[in-house]
Formats: structure tokens, C-alpha cells, sequence
């Protein structure tokens, strides 16, 4: 099967639909701080997969009083002796609130497990308490999405290099940055194993393909819209592209529409 093209879009077209997308978004939000909703989305991915780009589309025009990113840096020496999601869990949504992880507590089971900085039995305790983890917060009230952006070995080649020459994208290099390429297929089996043991019927993963940035960010933000209950909701905007968006299937990692 070959593995189908990623559509394209003009600037024109990607600022109309964005624009009208975000007007979803201000609704939904006005919906669920009036019926005191929490609702928290996970953005996870290789490094320049696109992530921060996402994030400031969806909370460009909402409140930032109900809308919190939470980027935690390296762990501190108390994080690392401490349960390993109690450093998440005071960034959780309250009642009215809009939370975005750009990296989660999937960091244990991307990163770390690729470049070696958990052990095994550290890695092992994350996937075997993880899932308990979700489904107790989705028991508690919390509407909780998954997202994975995915991209080519060679577009995070070059996405990385643009880093390293664009001026206004300097404080996202890393030392990271420079082994994320070296450990590209470390990351692949990490991520494979992510999926095969954390994709579940209450917390799914969904796969974005993420090759075109404007693309995967007006899929992503329809499929969360419709996934979501809000008044007024124009669902004619919110039909998203199932070759760029879509939910996880072991088959995805053999015919190319997860990058391998």
C-alpha cells in the first residue's frame, strides 16, 4: 500500500480556516467554563515535529485566565526521588480549565527510554502504572486527549538545521536537538512500544501526520473540536482529513503512515 501524500494548502486558505476554527475554540471554551468542564490535551513527538506551533494556534485567542501550557523543564534532583507524576499532577485541569501539555509524563517513555536517562525498572513502573494513572483522572471528570505528531527522518533533519540559522527560533535548540537524529531509531522503538502498551479504548492515542505544519494543525484542532461538546458547534468546519489524522492501529507503523 503506498502511503498516501499529505495534502497541501495556500496561505490564504490555511488563515481562513484557522481563523474560523479558532472561533470553535472560543466557543467550546465559553461552553465548558459554563458547565465546569476540565479538559486536558497531551501533545507528544519527535523534536521539531511541531508541538509549539500547535499549542499557540489553539490558545491564541482564549482566555488566559482558564487556559494554562505547561512545558516542564529537566527534572530537579527532589523530582527524580519523588513519584514520578507527582511533578504533573499540580499542572492537572481544575473546573473551567484548558490545559495543554506540550510533553507529558510520556517523556519516561519517548526521551528517556530512547537516550537511556530512566532505567529499565523505571520504564517499566511508568508503563505498568501509567494507564491506572489516566483512568482514574478520566473517573475523576477530566476529558483527556492524546495527540502524537509524527515526522519524516528527513523533515526533522532539516526542521533542525533551520533552528540553528533562524534567529527568532533560537531558544528551542537543545542539546537534545543534536542526538535526536543519532537516535532516530532508538526513538522509533521507543515509540512503538509507547503505543503498543498505552493505546486503550478510554485514553487512545491519535496520530497526526505532521509533514505539513499548517495542515496538521487545522486537522488537529478539528478533531479535538469535534470530539468535544459545545453549543453552537459549526460542524461543517470540523471534518478532518483521515490521511493526516487519525487514531492509532498497529498497522500504521508497516504501511507508512506512521514514519518508521
Amino acid at each position: 500500500m503506498k502511503t498516501p501524500p499529505l495534502p497541501e494548502i495556500s496561505k490564504k486558505q490555511y488563515k481562513h480556516d484557522l481563523h474560523a476554527l479558532q472561533i470553535e475554540l472560543v466557543k467550546l471554551q465559553k461552553h465548558f467554563i459554563g458547565c465546569n468542564d476540565k479538559i486536558l490535551v497531551i501533545l507528544e513527538g519527535r523534536d521539531a515535529a511541531g508541538k509549539d506551533g500547535t499549542i499557540k494556534r489553539i490558545v491564541a485567542h482564549l482566555s488566559p485566565r482558564e487556559t494554562r501550557v505547561v512545558a516542564l523543564g529537566k527534572p530537579s534532583d527532589r523530582d527524580r526521588t519523588a513519584w514520578y507524576f507527582q511533578r504533573y499532577v499540580p499542572h492537572l485541569p481544575a473546573a473551567q480549565e484548558f490545559v495543554l501539555f506540550n510533553r507529558s509524563w510520556y517523556n519516561r517513555a519517548g526521551v528517556e527510554r530512547a537516550m537511556g536517562f530512566c532505567t529499565e525498572e523505571e520504564h517499566e513502573e511508568f508503563m505498568a502504572t501509567v494507564l491506572d494513572f489516566e483512568h482514574m483522572l478520566v473517573r475523576s471528570g477530566v476529558k483527556l486527549f492524546k495527540y502524537y505528531l509524527d515526522i519524516s527522518r528527513e523533515e526533522q533533519a532539516q526542521r533542525l538545521k533551520e533552528r540553528q540559522t533562524d534567529p527568532l527560533k533560537q531558544w528551542k535548540i537543545s542539546p537534545i536537538d543534536a542526538e535526536a537524529l543519532k537516535h532516530w531509531d532508538d526513538y522509533s522503538c521507543a515509540r512503538n512500544e509507547m503505543f503498543a502498551r498505552t493505546h486503550n479504548p478510554v485514553t487512545p492515542w491519535t496520530v497526526v501526520r505532521a509533514g505539513n505544519k499548517k495542515v496538521a494543525r487545522l486537522n488537529l484542532i478539528r478533531d479535538l473540536l469535534s470530539r468535544l461538546h459545545y453549543e453552537k458547534k459549526d460542524e461543517r468546519l470540523l471534518l478532518t482529513n483521515p490521511d493526516v489524522v487519525f487514531p492509532y492501529d498497529e498497522t500504521y507503523l508497516g504501511n507508512g503512515m506512521i514514519a518508521p
